[in-house]
């Protein structure tokens, strides 16, 4: 384990060991992106939209990564996004995430889609933070809504931006199906990836059983490998800002909206009494040519006006490209992927390597800066690359390249 670790040097090392390492439509469901995958690329292309502007002879012996998130201190700035079916990718991947997360003292949010019920995360590692896709009645959402205040999580994250299910065209033509249906060649790819088989699958079908999808509703779901289940992502066409107002009349806890990219969508949020937004694409799964993430953070930043804080998620990949969406405004990062890649390939010693990794960057970079903590950065350290993409937010908007040398990200 150690050896293999000692070849990861990065995130996207963690990508390429876990291709060699799972099932092909295990990994193709982790990696799928919306059709021709023109909203992922754009979202890598957004990192390079802006560049650093460095101060020298800045005394750096000593810097601080922690932040303060929704009344809460964190060791770093930066999270575990919620990732669906990570047990079946990783042995008890949703566990390994969360014990993980709480070792390093950052979030993790559990998702809806996780195979691991709500209640065994919460009480054996804390995780106090959860995401849903809200059912297709009141009813229903309430049934949920009461599970998840019992279960103890004081944080809730709504997806906003599932209305449908995506096209499905690279799910089937890497063979994933949900759930996954038994057939020849689904045992093939299995049997040809015999360190996941046994160290994962058939781990687990001897200890817990075959996994079902424990946490999409008030009950039980659908077992994640069955030839005729079919999972129900019918009837929340229909949901609206009354079923969010909803929501927040019945959650006693801090609610925060995921995947919100409109800034007029971020204002209606916090009108209907979100404590926070996630200003997301998905990753890229949902809808295909969907601007960037980190293209509307600011604008997104700029509708709020420090009412609640703003957070993002969507490829990032380095400690550099965290930084970059902190001096933009943005109040904390969620990763995802990678950390997926991390469990499957190593377990917890994988998802604790990922974390240091991100955090010895991150450190290493606001040195190399000349910033000693997290709320210095700001548009004043960053320029917008010449010749940027049409339609990008100008630096009047933003503050990047105005020449502004003081102050820090809650000042400007």
């Amino acid at each position: 384990m150690k050896r293999r670790l000692e070849r990861i040097l990065s995130l996207d090392d963690f990508e390429r060991a876990a291709r060699r390492h799972l099932p092909r439509p295990l990994f193709g469901y982790v990696a799928s992106v919306a059709e021709e995958g023109e909203t992922a690329r754009a979202g890598r292309e957004a990192f390079n939209e802006v560049h650093w502007l460095p101060r020298a002879l800045v005394n750096v012996s000593s810097i601080s990564t922690e932040v303060e998130l929704l009344g809460q201190r964190f060791s770093q700035p930066f999270g575990i996004a919620p990732m669906g079916i990570s047990a079946l990718t990783a042995y008890r991947g949703d566990m390994v995430l969360a014990e993980q997360a709480q070792r390093a003292e950052i979030p993790m949010i559990v998702s809806a889609s996780s195979l691991i019920p709500m209640e065994e995360l919460a009480e054996a590692t804390g995780a106090d933070w959860f995401q849903a896709y809200l059912p297709g009645t009141l009813e229903g959402i309430d049934a949920l809504l009461e599970r998840v205040i019992q279960a103890g999580y004081k944080r809730l994250v709504i997806t906003v931006d599932y209305p449908v299910p995506p096209n499905p065209e690279n799910h089937r033509r890497s063979g994933f199906s949900s759930p996954l249906k038994p057939s020849a060649r689904l045992a093939w790819d299995g049997l040809t990836r015999p360190r996941w088989l046994t160290g994962t699958f058939l781990r687990t079908l001897l200890r817990h059983g075959v996994p079902h999808f424990e946490n999409n509703a008030a009950t039980r779901g659908v077992p994640v490998l069955a030839k005729h289940a079919a999972r129900d992502f019918a009837g929340r066409r229909h949901l609206d800002w009354s079923t969010l107002e909803h929501v927040r009349s019945r959650f006693p806890g801090q609610l925060v909206v995921k995947g919100i990219l409109h800034p007029d969508d971020a204002r209606r949020a916090c009108e209907a009494g979100a404590d926070g937004l996630i200003v997301s694409n998905h990753g890229g799964r949902q809808l295909d040519a969907t601007v960037a993430p980190m293209t509307m953070l600011p604008e997104v930043v700029k509708a709020v006006e420090g009412k609640v804080p703003v957070m993002i998620d969507g490829g990032f990949r380095r400690g550099g490209q965290v930084l970059k969406a902190l001096a933009l405004g943005a109040d904390f990062v969620f990763v995802g992927r990678p950390f997926n890649y991390a469990a499957s390939v190593a377990g917890g010693a994988g998802v604790a390597h990922a974390i240091r990794l991100m955090s010895e960057e991150i450190e290493r970079n606001m040195a190399l800066l000349g910033v000693t903590a997290i709320d210095q950065l700001g548009p004043h350290l960053l320029r917008r690359r010449e010749g940027g993409t049409a339609g990008a937010t100008t630096a009047a908007d933003t503050g990047v390249g105005a020449g502004v040398e003081t102050g820090d990200k809650a000042s400007d």
